[in-house]
Parts: structure tokens; sequence; C-alpha cells
């Protein structure tokens, strides 16, 4: 990979082209994700113009070029820590959640996947009655526990303090003597040129893919800043999910993807 420092430093003095795209990855290390109306409007250049900013900055390994704009390189190689996640982007994840635990039905059987987001998606259904609520995520099956009415399986297997769930063999085998009507489904990010949902680990997309099998809807739910990073291990085709819920944040990025991908998107205001 070109450092941009050596990429920007091999004139003596900066060209009009090379201050701009030092402002381009500027904005990306704030915002992770840039759309490329926002910098033709930012910097007042045309289309092309920005195109080929974004595509210098891609040769440069600064950045990868996406659907609508472009995405830091960063590789998620693990999820961040629970407690990181559990205090980021709360108002988000309230709305996501209000909009998915609306799609389950009385009576239904469903699975919600450990992580953050689900977990306010168990807030909202342990206050309701009649449901059948399975899941490997040991703080959602607390919260499931403060409600009554509603009949719960916990599933069991390897702890991981990562996101405080079961994996393994075990917690796969338990997971497939089930037939779940919904699967609330967490992401730690979503490819939007491969048409990918990923996650951090084969360990754990292998307990998604478990989930998946037994599960006649998949509803996916993840905030905008999944769309704005890669991850190791892919647990399902976007084609192949149900609906993927995620917030207001994500328009610009989901904005230029084929209509086939966009109808799958729900966006919770």
């Amino acid at each position: 990979m070109i450092e941009l420092d050596h990429y920007l430093k091999r004139d003596t003095v900066f060209t009009a082209a090379q201050d701009r795209q030092a402002k381009i990855a500027d904005l990306l290390r704030e915002e992770q994700f840039v759309a490329i109306n926002t910098l033709t409007e930012r910097f007042q250049i045309s289309l092309a113009t920005a195109r080929r900013d974004l595509g210098d900055l891609e040769q440069a390994g600064v950045l990868r070029r996406t659907h609508g704009g472009a995405v830091s390189v960063n590789q998620v190689g693990q999820d961040p820590t629970h407690a990181a996640r559990a205090i980021s982007r709360q108002s988000e994840k309230a709305a996501i959640a209000a909009v998915a635990a609306g799609m389950i039905a009385d009576g239904d059987a469903v699975f919600l996947d450990a992580g953050t987001t689900a977990l306010e998606v168990a807030k909202i259904l342990s206050a309701r009655k009649g449901l059948t609520l399975i899941s490997n995520g040991l703080d959602i099956v607390a919260e499931l526990s403060r409600g009554e009415g509603n009949t719960i399986y916990s599933v069991g297997g390897e702890f991981t303090d990562t996101n405080r769930s079961y994996r393994g063999p075990h917690a796969e085998s338990f997971i497939r003597q089930f037939n779940a009507d919904k699967l609330i489904l967490n992401a730690s990010s979503i490819d939007l040129d491969r048409g990918q949902i990923c996650t951090s680990t084969p360990m754990n997309a292998s307990v998604q893919k478990a989930m998946i099998e037994v599960s006649s809807r998949v509803i996916v739910v993840a905030d905008h800043s999944k769309f704005t990073k890669s991850s190791l291990s892919v647990t399902a085709k976007i084609e192949d999910v149900g609906v993927i819920i995620t917030d207001v944040g994500t328009k610009t990025i989901i904005d230029t993807v084929p209509e086939k991908l966009r109808r799958k998107f729900v966006i919770a205001n």
C-alpha cells in the first residue's frame, strides 16, 4: 500500500488536486464514508473530477470506492468490545429496534442473534406475551427473562466475552433443533459492493448460518457504521435475507445500489 504522505509529497509543491485529495482523506478519517455528491458540492468540482480524485486515492491505498462514494479501508478483524458497542449509536439502535419489533407477530418463534442492536429489540419484545424467543446472547436472555408470558430458550456452548454470546458446535446443534418464524440478525459489516453480510470470525458466522437455516425470515439490524467497514467472515448474501433495517445515516450510502438490493432496506426514522 502506498502511504498517503508519500503519495502527496511526491512533488515539492502541492497541486490543487493533491490539496483537495488530502482534504478528502481527512474527511474520510472523520466520517468513514463520503458520498460523491458531497464532494462535488463541498469542493465545487465536477462529477468526473470527483471520480478521478477517488480513483487516485484508491490507487494510493487510502480508500475503497463503493456505490455512491468511498469508504475508508479499515478491515475489521475483531469486533469492538461489548462495553464500547453498548454505548455507541444508542438512538439509532433504538429506532431500528422499534421497526424490527413491529415485524414480529403474536405467536411468532423468534431467534435473536447476540449483539447490542438485537438487545434493544429484546427490551421491546420482553414486554409482549405469547412469543417463543431463542437467543445465544447472555444479556439478551437476561433481558427477555424480565418479562412474563413468553417462552424463552437459551443457547449454550462456548462463551465469548466479545459480544457476550455462546457459539461453537454445541450452540449450532442446539439451534438446529428449532423451526423459527423470524431471525433478528446482527452484522459486523455489510459489503454493498460484494452484496454480503459479514461478521468478525468464522465461529460467529457458523452460529449465524445455523440460525438462518432454521428461520423462515431473516431481519438484519445494522446502523450506518456497519456500511463503512469490512469484516473477515461472510454470513449471508444480501439477496438471501428478508429485510435490512438501518438508520437515516445509511441513505446516501444505499442511494445508488441496484434496485434489486435497495428494495431490501428499511430506514428507521
